[in-house]
């Protein structure tokens, strides 16, 4: 049994690669066969320079194999596979990403501004959603093997409710989609967005607005 899931699992992504490879990209597209970034350049464009020299490890990456702490406020960590770690990926328009759970684990509101994002449940279960501009949540509780996805530049979130670890593989169509967590960018802002903006937009005092920047500025 664990041997067929472990199979199906790797079927599953394989497709999924292959399906946001081959679907329309958030990036332009390459002008030759491969363009390693070289992420020392100091030139700045829209991606990065090619490296006039590359090797095999220049795509190659081992951090997506391994479960990886969830010791922290959230119970949740996301392990990014995208251009910053495999620079081989450079005008590809793809990545990958790993998201591990304990139970009880959110990974909090946030969005990717450059990407689609396709779910792919390894082990566990999540409540999985995304909030339309309309302002409209769409969820759906996703198990292993079932994937779930978020559309380019929503608002989305999951998160483990289950009484075990829960680990997903995430699929973007960018080599670099970015991530800006919600509350982060509202309450841990530099220069910091002002109390009055903040006080007036969530209908809380100055004082619960101070406490939110504190806890957020210490943990960003």
């Amino acid at each position: 049994m664990v041997a067929a899931t472990g199979k199906l699992s790797v079927v599953v992504i394989t497709v999924l690669i292959a399906t946001i490879s081959n679907s329309v990209s958030a990036d332009p597209d390459m002008l030759q066969d491969v363009c390693v970034a070289d992420l020392n350049n100091a030139v700045k464009m829209n991606g990065f320079a090619c490296k006039a020299n590359f090797s095999a490890l220049d795509f190659f990456f081992a951090g997506l194999a391994k479960p990886q702490p969830t010791n922290n406020t959230l119970g949740s960590i996301v392990t990014f596979a995208d251009v910053m770690q495999i620079p081989g990926l450079n005008t590809l328009g793809v990545s990958m990403a790993r998201l591990d759970f304990a139970p009880g684990g959110l990974n909090q509101p946030h969005t990717h501004q450059r990407a689609t994002e396709m779910l792919f449940v390894l082990y566990g279960e999540l409540d999985a959603a995304f909030i339309t501009t309309a302002n409209v949540l769409v969820s759906k509780t996703i198990k292993q093997g079932e994937i779930f996805t978020f559309p380019r530049g929503l608002v989305h979130f999951q998160i483990n409710n289950g009484k075990g670890p829960a680990a997903a593989i995430a699929g973007f169509n960018s080599q670099y989609p970015g991530r800006q967590n919600i509350a982060t960018a509202l309450f841990a802002a530099t220069p910091s967005v002002s109390d009055s903006v903040l006080s007036k937009a969530f209908q809380i005092s100055y004082q619960e607005v101070d406490a939110i920047k504190s806890k957020l500025v210490g943990e960003s």
